[in-house]
């Protein structure tokens, strides 16, 4: 398995489905803080629930889409960045991300983001990469910003929580932006 440096305490790798212990403990860490902000079939509450979450990407992955990464700092699973759609004939896909509270405010994500969106572009010849996230997510935006993504549009009432409906932005970065970004 591959491991890529983000920085000295922290690594980008894959989440498969013999790390779903893992994963559930890291659940158990996260849930209620990424709960408001990531698809309700996302949180899972089990190591059987963790594990058809990571077998579900799994099966993504081997059909060339959806994909699931995780962010180790200091060896431990503390978020991770994904591929929630990836369509290589259609050349786009939509980048995500969560993380637990202990791990916000280091550029991690942002950090994860850039490889995802490097192999989309360069490896994969993409043309189009979108963000979406809740209009009232400001760490999110702010991510999609810093990828130099354009925010687009938004959604209004379109991500529902909890009984209320959320305004929902469209973030996207076109594989000519990304070229000159990177630079």
């Amino acid at each position: 398995m591959f491991s890529l440096p983000l920085r000295d305490d922290a690594h980008l790798g894959p989440l498969e489905v013999w790390h779903a212990a893992e994963f559930a403990a890291h659940l158990d860490r996260a849930r209620e803080h990424i709960r408001p902000w990531v698809g309700p079939s996302f949180v899972t509450d089990d190591v059987a629930g963790a594990r058809a979450t990571l077998q579900r990407y799994a099966e993504r992955q081997a059909d060339d889409g959806a994909r699931l990464y995780g962010i180790r700092r200091d060896g431990v699973l503390v978020g991770g960045v994904m591929f929630t759609a990836f369509d290589a004939a259609a050349g786009s896909c939509e980048v995500g991300c969560w993380l637990e509270p202990s791990a916000e405010g280091r550029g991690l994500v942002t950090s994860a983001c850039r490889v995802l969106l490097d192999w989309a572009f360069t490896s994969r010849g993409l043309h189009r990469a979108e963000w979406h996230c809740r209009a009232d997510n400001e760490r999110s935006s702010a991510v999609a910003e810093r990828l130099g993504m354009t925010l687009e549009g938004v959604r209004r009432e379109a991500w529902p929580y909890e009984g209320t409906r959320h305004d929902k932005q469209i973030w996207a970065v076109l594989a000519n932006e990304w070229g000159s970004l990177t630079r």
